[in-house]
C-alpha cells in the first residue's frame, strides 16, 4: 500500500519528461540567441491558453494556463545528460516568465481596459502602451509621435517594436531573495477574489433587471484612472533594454524572517475541493482523479476537506425533491481515507464572481418564481436584479411555493442531516458552514462584478426590492419620519470613491440623523437574517459545530466612513463598531466565525492601490478581537490563491498571534483550493511545509 501511495504521489506532483524537454529546448534557444548570457526575469510571451502565475516569490496567482500534466514520468531513456537540479532551475525560470507576463496582461486588461487578445505578445503590449501615451503605431511596427505624423521616420530609423514573441530571454539562477521577478500585484479579496482559479464566468445579463442600463454596461464605467503610464506606482522596478528588447526589472522581494512555530498549538488544516467536483446531475465528476489527489493531501497530513453542497444541484427541479447521490459517493471516499469533512450549505449561485470557473445557478423552480416576481432577488437603486441569492426581504414571506425562504433553508438542512446521519454520528463531519448571502457570506451583494463593480469601488446599497422598501417604510413611520422611507440619493455608484459622494465623504450624510437611521436599519436586516438562519441551523445540526462566514472588506478602512463596509451591511464607520452585533449573534447560537482576510498584506494594498486607503491588518485585528473578546472560536481561509512562503507566513502570524497573553489562535484553517497547480512539486512542497507549521511541527529550513 505504501508503494501504491508513493506511485500516486509521483503521478500527481511529478513532472513529465515532455515538460523537461520543452523547457530544455527553451533554454537552448535562449543560449543560442543571447550567447549564453543569463538575463534577469522578463516578460515571456506567446503562452498556451489563458494566464497563470506560479512562483514561490509570487503573491498573486492565476490558475488557468501552464498546469503540468498529472501523469507519471515517461518511460524512455534519458534525452539529455543535464543534471536534475538544472532541469528544476529551468522549470522555475519558465514559471517566472509566465508569471510576469500573466500579471502584466491581467493588469492591463483589468485596470486599464486594454483590449488585449488572449495570446497577446510583447508587441501587442508595447503597442497598446504606446498608443495610450499618444503615439502612432503602424502595423509594421513603425512608431512616431502623433503630433509629427507629417514626418514619419524611415524604416531604418523608426522606433519600431522589433522584439519577437518567439525569442525568450533566460533568467539567471539566483537565490529567491534576489530574483528580479514579479512585483506584488492587485490583492482585493472580492476581486477575489481577484482571479482565484480559472478566471470569471460571467453569465448573460439577468432577465430580472428592471433597468435597461444593465444591458449597456461597458468597461468604460470600470476603470477611470487610465493615465497610468511609466510612472504608475503599481509597477515596481525599471525597464532594461538588451539586444533591442525591453525587459521588466522588478526589485527583489526582501527576505522575511520566520517565526519558529515548533511546539505551538495544533491547528487543523482543511482543503476546499474544486467548485465543480459535483456536476449538475449530482454526479462525482472525476472520482479516480480526485481520489489520487486526496491521497496526496493525506500524505501531507491534511486533516480534512471542505465541500460546497449546492442548493442549485440538490433541489434543482422541484421543491423538497433532494438528490444527494454525488455527495454520498464523495463523502464515502473521504471517509475511507480517514479524513474529516467540513460542509457548506451553499444557498447561493456559483458563477459571475472572479474565481468562479463553473456555473451553478439557483434551483430551476426558484428561477421560475423569479421571472414572475423578480423582487425575490436583491435589487440596486437602478432596479438591477442580482439572482446570486435570495433577498433577505422574503425571509418571512410565503412566496416560494407556499414556503418562506427561512423554511426552504431549514428543510434543505434537515434533509442533509437525515441523509448523512452516519457521518454525523461517527464524527466525520466536523463542521457545517451555513450560507447566509452571496458567496455564502453574511453580507449584502454590494460589489457584483456582473454589474460592473471593480476594486476598489465602494459598491452600492442593495435594498430596493419591494420587500426591503416595505420594511424601510414601516421602520421610518415608527420612528416618526415617514419621509426617511428611501435610500440615499447621493451615495454614488459601484465604482465611486467616498470623497466623490455626498453621503460617504468626510462629514457626509452617513453621519447625519437620516444617515444613521438608514445605516442602522440596513445593518439590522443583515443581523436579523443571520440570527434567523443560524437558529434553525443549530436546531438541524444539534451536536455539530456550525459556522458563519464573513468577508474582510478592507478597502476604504482608513477613511472615516468605511464606505465599502457600509454598502456591504457592516455599520463600521470610525465612530461605531460594526462587528459587535454580528459576533453577539454568533455567540448566541454557539457558532464559529469563519473570517476570510487573513493572508493579506497592508503594504501590498498601499503599493498597488494607495488611493483605496486599505488596511487589511487593521480590519483583521478588529474582527478577531471582537470575536475572541466574547469567546467565539475563529476559523479562517485564504481569500486569494496562496502558493508562496510569504503569504503562508502571514497566515501563520494571524493564526497564532505572537505573545497573546491568552494563547488565542485559530480553531482551524481552510485552504482555497485543491487544483492541479497545488499538485505541482514546488507548490506542493511549500504547502506541505505550511501544514507542518500549522500543526506545530518543526521544519528544517527555517529562516530566522
Amino acid at each position: 500500500m505504501r508503494e501504491s501511495m508513493a506511485t500516486d504521489i509521483q503521478k500527481l506532483i511529478g513532472t513529465s519528461e515532455e515538460d523537461d524537454e520543452e523547457m530544455d529546448m527553451d533554454v537552448k534557444e535562449e543560449d543560442e540567441e543571447n550567447g549564453g548570457k543569463h538575463i534577469a526575469a522578463q516578460i515571456m510571451v506567446g503562452m498556451d491558453g489563458g494566464m497563470t502565475s506560479n512562483s514561490s516569490d509570487n503573491q498573486f496567482q492565476h490558475h488557468q494556463q501552464f498546469q503540468e500534466q498529472v501523469s507519471s514520468p515517461g518511460g524512455g531513456g534519458a534525452r539529455r545528460s543535464r543534471p536534475l537540479e538544472e532541469k528544476e532551475r529551468t522549470k522555475l525560470r519558465e514559471r517566472h516568465r509566465r508569471a510576469i507576463t500573466a500579471r502584466i496582461l491581467a493588469g492591463l486588461r483589468r485596470h486599464g481596459n486594454y483590449n488585449l487578445r488572449v495570446r497577446a505578445d510583447i508587441n501587442d503590449v508595447i503597442a497598446a502602451l504606446a498608443r495610450e501615451a499618444g503615439w502612432v503605431v503602424l502595423p509594421d511596427g513603425t512608431t512616431f509621435p502623433s503630433r509629427s505624423q507629417g514626418s514619419r521616420p524611415a524604416g531604418g530609423t523608426s522606433a519600431a517594436v522589433t522584439s519577437s514573441s518567439s525569442h525568450l530571454v533566460s533568467q539567471p539562477t539566483t537565490p529567491p531573495g534576489s530574483i528580479r521577478g514579479v512585483s506584488p500585484g492587485h490583492r482585493s479579496p472580492v476581486e477575489y477574489n481577484s482571479c482565484r482559479m480559472k478566471g470569471v464566468f460571467i453569465p448573460n445579463p439577468s432577465p430580472y433587471d428592471q433597468s435597461a442600463s444593465t444591458q449597456s454596461q461597458t468597461p468604460g464605467m470600470v476603470g477611470e484612472g487610465r493615465e497610468q503610464t511609466e510612472s504608475d506606482p503599481r509597477v515596481g522596478g525599471s525597464m532594461d533594454t538588451i539586444n533591442d528588447k525591453q525587459i521588466v526589472a522588478i526589485p527583489p522581494i526582501p527576505k522575511l524572517t520566520e517565526r519558529d512555530f515548533a511546539g505551538s498549538p495544533f491547528i487543523p488544516v482543511y482543503v476546499m475541493l474544486p467548485l465543480g467536483a459535483i456536476n449538475m446531475k449530482c454526479e462525482l465528476v472525476d472520482p479516480d482523479g480526485l481520489l489520487k489527489q486526496l491521497k496526496v493531501l493525506k500524505s501531507a497530513n491534511v486533516d480534512g476537506v471542505m465541500v460546497d453542497c449546492w442548493w442549485g444541484i440538490v433541489e434543482a427541479h422541484a421543491p423538497q425533491e433532494y438528490n444527494w447521490n454525488g455527495y454520498k459517493r464523495l463523502f464515502q471516499m473521504v471517509h475511507e481515507l480517514k479524513l474529516k469533512l467540513q460542509v457548506v450549505m451553499s444557498f447561493h449561485e456559483c458563477g459571475g464572481n472572479v474565481g468562479d470557473d463553473v456555473c451553478i445557478p439557483l434551483p430551476n423552480w426558484v428561477a421560475e418564481i423569479g421571472r414572475s416576481n423578480p423582487d425575490i432577488f436583491f435589487t440596486d437603486r437602478e432596479g438591477r436584479r442580482n439572482p446570486e441569492c435570495l433577498s433577505w426581504g422574503i425571509d418571512k414571506e410565503r412566496v416560494l411555493r407556499g414556503r418562506t425562504a427561512i423554511e426552504v433553508y431549514f428543510d434543505y438542512m434537515r434533509s442533509f442531516r437525515v441523509e448523512f446521519d452516519e457521518f454525523f454520528e461517527d464524527g466525520i463531519i466536523s463542521m457545517v458552514e451555513v450560507g447566509l448571502g452571496p458567496c455564502g457570506e453574511l453580507r449584502y451583494p454590494s460589489c457584483p462584478v456582473k454589474h460592473g463593480w471593480r476594486y476598489p469601488g465602494i459598491g452600492e446599497f442593495q435594498c430596493y426590492d419591494k420587500y426591503f422598501l416595505k420594511s424601510l417604510k414601516k421602520t421610518a413611520e415608527a420612528r416618526g419620519h415617514p419621509f426617511w422611507a428611501r435610500g440615499p440619493d447621493n451615495a454614488g455608484s459601484y465604482n465611486s470613491q467616498p470623497h466623490e459622494t455626498g453621503f460617504f465623504c468626510d462629514g457626509g450624510d452617513y453621519d447625519g440623523y437620516y444617515g444613521r437611521f438608514f445605516l442602522n436599519w440596513y445593518a439590522r436586516i443583515l443581523v436579523d437574517h443571520g440570527d434567523r438562519v443560524l437558529s434553525l441551523a443549530k436546531l438541524a445540526f444539534e451536536g455539530t459545530q456550525i459556522a458563519a462566514k464573513l468577508l474582510g472588506i478592507h478597502w476604504w478602512y482608513k477613511t472615516a466612513s468605511h464606505a465599502a463596509e457600509l454598502t456591504a451591511g457592516f455599520y463600521n464607520p470610525c465612530n461605531h463598531d460594526g462587528y459587535a452585533a454580528i459576533v453577539a449573534t454568533l455567540k448566541k447560537h454557539g457558532a464559529i466565525l469563519n473570517f476570510s482576510c487573513s493572508e493579506l498584506w497592508a503594504v501590498d494594498q498601499q503599493v498597488d492601490f494607495a488611493e483605496a486607503h486599505s488596511d487589511p491588518e487593521g480590519l483583521v485585528w478588529q474582527v478577531l478581537n471582537a470575536a475572541w473578546d466574547v469567546g467565539i472560536p475563529v476559523a479562517s481561509e485564504n481569500a486569494l490563491p496562496c502558493y508562496d512562503r510569504v503569504m503562508y507566513n502571514k497566515i501563520l502570524d494571524n493564526a497564532k498571534p505572537l505573545n497573546d497573553p491568552d494563547g488565542r489562535h485559530f480553531l482551524s484553517f481552510t485552504y482555497l483550493r485543491l487544483s492541479p497547480l497545488l499538485m505541482e512539486r514546488q507548490t506542493y512542497m511549500e504547502f506541505e511545509r505550511f501544514v507542518k507549521r500549522m500543526h506545530g511541527e518543526a521544519v528544517l529550513d527555517l529562516q530566522v
